[in-house]
């Protein structure tokens, strides 16, 4: 019995697979100057992939710009959602907060918030990438208006608080400090912003019964 084998996928200048290397220098630059001000030019020198390879892999821009998409809803969830929502409750969205400012720490509050950029740009000239990036958001906070209604059933949030309402003021203000953090260059900015929310969040948490005792 033989089996046919897998030809060799062709690789960018460094080394890389193509389409990673694509996708790689492709978000890099589009985080940094926004989809319509990055070109086709600018991702095959940044790349080092030539144009045949690109069209191997994307039939134009905006096959690209949803692969990344893609690529980034994968980051958040992997490097920031998936690690902190596990149990459920207040706690799942205090380590969720803590991880955002982290990673914007480690970028010097640079760029931003990607997919808040690409929303910003995009949504009133492109209604695939709106309709793409309003199922995003909205699974983000789907993801904490679950957490919140948890806590609730287990006793841990108050029975007025409305999950869902507060999910949508959390991803605004979190958005709004992300780019402010951003415009001012300091991740001060965040920082507070963060920790308001976190006092906000322990208007509607119960006390725990070894507190009351």
């Amino acid at each position: 019995m033989t089996t046919s084998a897998t030809p060799p996928q062709p690789k960018a200048r460094d080394g890389r697979p193509t389409r990673e290397a694509i996708l790689r220098a492709s978000a890099r630059l589009m985080h940094l100057h926004g989809y319509h001000a990055t070109s086709l030019d600018d991702v095959l020198r940044e790349s080092g992939v030539g144009k045949g390879n690109f069209y191997h892999y994307f039939k134009s821009k905006e096959d690209l710009g949803h692969a990344i998409l893609d690529r980034l809803v994968t980051a958040l969830l992997e490097g920031t959602v998936d690690p902190c929502f596990s149990g459920g409750g207040l706690s799942d969205i205090r380590c969720f907060l803590d991880r955002l400012v982290e990673s914007l720490r480690q970028r010097n509050c640079v760029g931003g918030c990607a997919l808040g950029n690409l929303a910003s740009e995009l949504s009133d000239v492109h209604e695939g990438f709106r309709r793409r990036l309003a199922e995003v958001f909205c699974a983000w906070r789907e993801r904490l208006t679950r957490s919140l209604a948890e806590a609730q059933t287990r006793g841990e949030v108050r029975e007025d608080c409305r999950p869902e309402t507060v999910a949508h003021f959390l991803v605004a203000s979190l958005e709004g400090a992300i780019l402010m953090s951003k415009v001012a260059k300091d991740i001060g900015v965040m920082e507070q912003c963060v920790g308001e929310l976190k006092r906000y969040l322990t208007v509607y948490e119960r006390p725990h019964p070894e507190r009351l005792s």
